[in-house]
């Protein structure tokens, strides 16, 4: 059963009923791989994301970075190995133009790891997302980048939703009559287990220019 968990961001650590969650779900841990946001720079390791995982106790055997300095060929082995495929937050322009570039979607599709991302890296997981200066991109135009696809529905995440509702109602109504966006902001998290959805924190849906607050179930 394929498990994806798309994170808001966490400022010291996973609230502890999650990171219980996270502990208990995740048995196999032989190889973490890591995908940059900014592959460019050596610097964007993991270390905030990695550091979630240890203070929840999720030690692995070994870890993997994939940025510019691996092969593209270790990069797919990697991710064909992985028990955990964590896709980092940062600049979600950036991270969507490398797994193009390494051709990294498919092989995360086919992979039986359980997949996470934490902002950018949840934006990037779902299937569709929209590229916005209203909604913090440094762009002129507006436009839909296809992400992953691990599952048919389009994620916001890490957005200062209760200040801002108004606003994204009016820039992703366009988006939620062709797909189901789930939106968070800090501290949150959406679940797909199989065929269900569940959901941590604060989470909306966005559907038909709807939005609605969804019930904790996670």
């Amino acid at each position: 059963m394929k498990t994806h968990y798309y994170l808001g961001w966490f400022n010291n650590s996973f609230p502890d009923y999650l990171g219980r969650v996270l502990q208990e779900e995740i048995t196999d841990r032989r190889s973490l791989v890591i995908i940059s946001s900014n592959p460019c720079n050596d610097e964007d390791d993991g270390a905030t994301e990695r550091s979630w995982l240890d203070q929840a106790g999720i030690v692995f055997d070994e870890s993997h970075l994939i940025n510019y300095r691996v092969r593209k060929q270790d990069a797919q082995l990697f991710i064909q190995q992985a028990s955990v495929i964590f896709v980092l937050g940062g600049d979600t322009v950036k991270q969507n133009g490398f797994l193009t570039e390494y051709e990294l979607t498919d092989s995360i599709k086919k992979s039986k790891a359980i997949v996470i991302g934490a902002s950018a890296g949840a934006i990037n997981m779902s299937a569709k997302w929209l590229c916005s200066k209203n909604l913090g991109y440094n762009v002129e135009t507006s436009s839909v980048y296809d992400g992953i696809g691990l599952d048919h529905f389009s994620v916001l995440s890490h957005f200062d939703l209760e200040n801002n509702m108004a606003l994204v109602r009016s820039e992703l109504s366009l988006l939620s009559e062709e797909i189901d966006i789930y939106a968070s902001n800090k501290d949150c998290a959406v679940r797909v287990k199989g065929d269900k959805i569940d959901v941590f924190g604060d989470v909306y849906l966005i559907s038909h220019s709807k939005i609605q607050k969804l019930v904790e179930t996670l």
